[in-house]
């Protein structure tokens, strides 16, 4: 499984699994850009731009946008949800990103035997993954990686924004020892300045995590907030399903029933 709980062999072997790519988005064309569902507290249309994945690069990737997804997008914004309905929807989201992560991850060839005898070309994820999670509102996205994962592991940070100066701060950060071995599946449900998940991979890689070892999982994204984290770390790879000005920065409190 692309989650066993294992310890990857090496880091320093000398070959690197490339990344794959995401097998529906791309970037070569100038007129991708990300539609929104807009409450009556939010800009209208005619003052939003849209927005263009070759304005912030190839380590955007987007879910693919179909009507599933843009119904739990619209009942996840819209604020007369009910909070059963929101948190219903945001765990589907969130189990979507989640499946999509883990096909990210890097994988070998193999051979196995039917119950017929017939023996099947396929593959297998290589093993020695892990999962943190920055809380709060990334411990929405962690039942997510169990139910795909049953043994993963997951580590935790705690950061805090200053509400006048929006500058980070560390409370807490736990992770597994060997951390620096794995590829790491960072989950942050919204991505809206960034300075968080900035601050949480910098403790990462004070925890000689590699930033093309990290995939940010997110729900959804300002393009400020993907620009500003891949400005700062060039290799890291982010995944979201929708890059909008406007992004739901309630949904901790709904998801969590604290609002």
């Amino acid at each position: 499984m692309p989650c066993h709980n294992q310890q990857v062999n090496t880091v320093s072997s000398g070959q690197e699994h490339p990344m794959k790519q995401v097998r529906f988005a791309t970037s070569s064309s100038s007129n991708v850009s990300v539609p929104a569902v807009l409450s009556n507290s939010e800009p209208s249309d005619d003052n939003i731009q849209p927005v263009s994945l070759e304005d912030v690069g190839p380590q955007l990737k987007l879910l693919p946008l179909n009507d599933q997804i843009r119904e739990l997008q619209t009942i996840i914004r819209d604020k007369t949800t009910s909070r059963g309905d929101f948190v219903f929807c945001a765990d589907r989201l969130i189990r979507l990103v989640v499946e999509e992560g883990l096909n990210q991850l890097p994988y070998s060839e193999c051979t196995v035997t039917t119950p017929t005898g017939y023996k099947y070309e396929g593959v297998k994820f290589e093993r020695g993954n892990c999962g943190v999670s920055i809380m709060r509102s990334g411990e929405a996205m962690e039942q997510g990686l169990r139910d795909c994962c049953r043994s993963i592991r997951i580590g935790k940070i705690l950061i805090q924004s200053d509400e006048e100066t929006q500058k980070a701060k560390v409370y807490y950060a736990k992770f597994p020892p060997d951390v620096y071995r794995r590829k790491v599946l960072l989950m942050y449900p919204i991505l809206s300045t960034g300075n968080t998940v900035i601050e949480a991979v910098r403790v990462l890689i004070e925890h000689r995590v590699q930033p093309k070892h990290i995939i940010l999982l997110s729900l959804f994204s300002t393009p400020h907030g993907a620009k500003s984290i891949i400005q700062e770390f060039p290799d890291i790879t982010i995944l979201t399903t929708e890059v909008h000005p406007v992004a739901p920065t309630h949904f901790g409190q709904r998801y969590f029933g604290t609002d």
